[in-house]
């Protein structure tokens, strides 16, 4: 079932087939096809089908759904990275008199801009785009459910609002714009917003009887920027490539960080099953594993794309039924079992080749009143501080060149490092955000604030 020759043990690749077997017999899926992806290169592949002889392989279309929706997060960071827009600009700006356009731009990609979930009735995944010509069809007379910016609400119309705004500051079509600038540039040529042969139909399965019916494959017009592609696991396992390392002809490894970082809290329930959305991507934590990607469904199809960044593995499955198989877990399973059959062999520790004295001068350990840290320097330049008891505050700092570094995480994201030296130049202490770090507790040599007792440490008295 396997169609690339690669470094997978058999043992492996038997699990593999297993669990997508067991998905499509009791998910009573048409067909179903997957592929895994390991140090940035597909090394396996595998499909099960109701059609004897005849298995799609990694270039038979599915339509993929909302992951459609990352696509056009790409489109916007472009823009944002070339300084045609703002994350934190209002909608208003380009777009005016949609009724939505107090949203901002980040709020829309994270769906906190407080819009209706789905556009008015009759239901847009079924019917005709040229229902639903113009923005106002999409959004309706009351677009917002919800106060701006306040809560996660998930929105389709949100994205096409997005797919409008790439085609306003671009002066092409959403569909031209992605073509050019991130499907061509990837090598996707197997993605598109129409089906290209071979592809797979779209199914619904009788809930109480092993019998089907065709679904419809409507053109969704406006709405096409939240859920119209068709794609491969061939191409989607590209495109994961990506999402987890970047390419500087589409976006830097720095801005699909950003994508890659949870944006918007979601209601209690999500948070307890570790569920969050970044800038066109979503979150889940299973089984201690952290795994960021996107589903999509459509009527007659499912799909998903997961990947582990600390595993360096991802997983794509596509199905061609309405509802059946939850290939969000299907991915999320095909990942675990790569990862914890064949843990990944970390690369060989080397020392850096140049360091800053200076820098190299501020490792070790600090506290912060009486709790003691540790400041590592980093590989990449940056330093790490962690607390030494294991709980407390950690920060990872990017360096800025000027003898700071900057918060990459946690509490302390955005916000300054620094070594505060005396006149001699020796360091006096360090400074985050405000919080002093000195070489011993309550360093009576460093400005720590509120002073010092001057009697020093003793017992009662």
């Amino acid at each position: 079932m396997t169609t690339s020759q690669d470094e997978l043990l058999p043992a492996t690749h038997r699990a593999l087939l297993h669990r997508i077997a067991v998905a499509q017999a009791e998910g009573r899926a048409p067909s179903l096809v997957a592929a895994v992806v390991r140090d940035g290169r597909t090394v396996w592949h595998g499909s099960r089908t109701c059609v004897d002889g005849h298995a799609p392989d990694e270039n038979v279309q599915y339509r993929i759904g909302s992951i459609t929706k990352t696509f056009t997060a790409v489109l916007v960071l472009r823009l944002r990275d070339e300084g045609l827009l703002d994350l934190g600009d209002a909608l208003e700006k380009y777009l005016p008199g949609t009724g939505a356009g107090e949203a901002t731009i980040a709020e829309l990609l994270s769906h906190t801009g407080g819009l209706a979930a789905e556009s008015p009735a009759p239901w847009w995944e079924r019917t005709p785009g040229s229902l639903r010509p113009e923005l106002v069809d999409v959004l309706g007379e009351q677009p917002l459910r919800h106060p701006v910016g306040r809560r996660f609400h998930y929105s389709n119309p949100g994205y096409t609002l997005l797919g409008a705004l790439v085609e306003e500051r671009r002066g092409a079509p959403w569909e031209d714009v992605l073509r050019r600038e991130v499907l061509g540039p990837l090598g996707l040529h197997r993605t598109s917003v129409q089906p290209q042969a071979p592809h797979a139909g779209g199914w619904a399965v009788h809930p109480w009887a092993d019998v089907m019916l065709p679904e419809p494959a409507e053109d969704l017009g406006r709405m096409t920027p939240a859920g119209q592609l068709w794609s491969t696991t061939g191409d989607l396992a590209r495109f994961a490539v990506f999402l987890a390392r970047g390419d500087d002809r589409v976006l830097s490894a720095e801005a699909v960080q950003e994508m890659r970082t949870p944006a918007a809290p979601s209601e209690a329930a999500d948070l307890a099953a570790g569920y969050a959305y970044g800038l066109g991507l979503e979150f889940r934590h299973r089984d201690g594993r952290l795994l960021v990607g996107h589903s999509g469904s459509l009527p007659g199809f499912l799909a998903s794309l997961t990947f582990s960044v600390e595993d360096d593995v991802a997983a794509v499955v596509l199905a061609n039924c309405t509802a059946g198989p939850l290939v969000s877990g299907v991915a999320a399973d095909l990942v675990g079992i790569v990862a914890e059959a064949e843990p990944r062999i970390p690369e060989p520790w080397r020392p850096v080749s140049d360091v800053d004295r200076a820098v190299l001068e501020l490792t070790g350990q600090w506290y912060w009143g009486t709790q003691g840290y540790l400041l590592r320097l980093t590989a990449d330049g940056g330093v790490s501080l962690e607390p030494l008891s294991g709980v407390g505050r950690h920060a990872r700092l990017r360096p800025n060149g000027d003898g700071t570094w900057t918060g990459l995480d946690g509490y302390y994201a955005g916000e300054l490092l620094k070594a505060v030296r005396r006149p001699d130049g020796s360091v006096s202490h360090l400074d985050l955000g405000s919080f002093v770090f000195t070489r011993q507790p309550y360093d009576d040599g460093a400005a720590v604030p509120g002073g010092v007792d001057p009697e020093g440490w003793g017992g009662t008295r």
